[in-house]
């Protein structure tokens, strides 16, 4: 990995303990945070999660298949916000910058991306009511949604928020007052859920629907940006944070950076798959057109019907 070569030549490299969360079996039996936030929490994702059962056992009963990959990605990823805002990961954020950077990259690169492969959205409009139906439509096609949505603004936004927090005094501030962490938590994963939903979402996108080569360019593009943070971090010459020691904010630093590229990575794979399938579709769609002008038949040299 570039970012652990890159420390060794730089002088920095970070013993395996500060690099990974020390978990240990007491500690990933007891350390959950049961503070009121955490609960709060717990009690959205197992609601959220029963909603969605209840639409995916509702399609079922009228005879509508529901690909069972898109259940498995949104329950993974409602399993990943809950373990980042009450796991002990949460609860060791709080000294190990190691483990802050864990939480961060759960909340903005894998939670978002499996809850949007899991197509809520489609989901929503075909079990809903009525009226319900109305409303999240008129949420789609409202102009706020529009603008908070707009690839490029929400691509500024999933890059621009960690160079903001990471590198100005602001992350200090919000560890030592935890009610605005855990907005700014909050606020983390709705920026990077508008940032991964045109990406990878079977969800049909009402306003900006990006092309796959656009959608490539739109994670390739951000490598630069996660490696000059990643540098940034590991090459501090003090700690992020007065609760974090220099070494774990060099682990973290080169932890952003490797978590990053893997994200990356992993970002291209359904993106790949959904090309791949619509590729597919329209050499079938095109194939039955052909059947249906040419009649079944073929045309020889004299113009005649074989």
């Amino acid at each position: 990995m570039y970012s652990v070569i890159l420390a060794v030549q730089m002088g920095t490299t970070p013993s395996r303990s500060e690099m990974f969360p020390k978990f240990t079996w007491n500690a990933l039996l007891t350390s959950w945070d049961w503070t009121p936030f955490p609960v709060l929490v717990l009690v959205g994702v197992v609601a959220v999660g029963i909603w969605y059962i209840k639409g995916v056992t509702a399609l079922k009963q009228r005879g509508v298949h529901w690909k069972g990959s898109r259940t498995v990605n949104f329950m993974l990823g409602l399993l990943s916000v809950d373990i980042a805002l009450q796991s002990p990961i949460a609860t060791l954020a709080g000294s190990s910058f190691s483990d802050h950077v864990t939480q961060h990259m759960i909340l903005m690169a894998l939670a978002p991306p499996l809850l949007a492969l899991g197509a809520p959205s489609t989901l929503l409009l075909q079990t809903s009511s009525r009226n319900t139906k109305s409303r999240w439509l008129a949420v789609l096609h409202s102009q706020l949604f529009a603008l908070v949505s707009n690839p490029l603004s929400a691509w500024i936004l999933y890059y621009g928020v960690m160079y903001v927090f990471f590198l100005t005094p602001l992350i200090n501030v919000a560890m030592t007052h935890m009610w605005l962490m855990d907005i700014i938590n909050l606020l983390f994963l709705f920026g990077a859920t508008l940032f991964w939903w045109p990406l990878v979402s079977p969800d049909p996108i009402v306003r900006w629907k990006m092309g796959f080569g656009l959608k490539f360019l739109a994670l390739v593009l951000g490598v630069p940006f996660d490696t000059f943070l990643g540098i940034a971090l590991m090459g501090a010459s003090s700690p992020v944070a007065s609760m974090y020691s220099l070494g774990t904010t060099h682990a973290g630093g080169a932890l952003l950076w490797g978590l990053s590229e893997f994200s990356i990575v992993g970002g291209i794979v359904p993106i790949f798959f959904q090309w791949y399938s619509a590729e597919e579709r329209e050499a079938i769609r095109l194939d039955r057109r052909y059947e249906v002008t040419d009649g079944g038949g073929s045309l020889p040299a004299n113009g005649e019907t074989a």
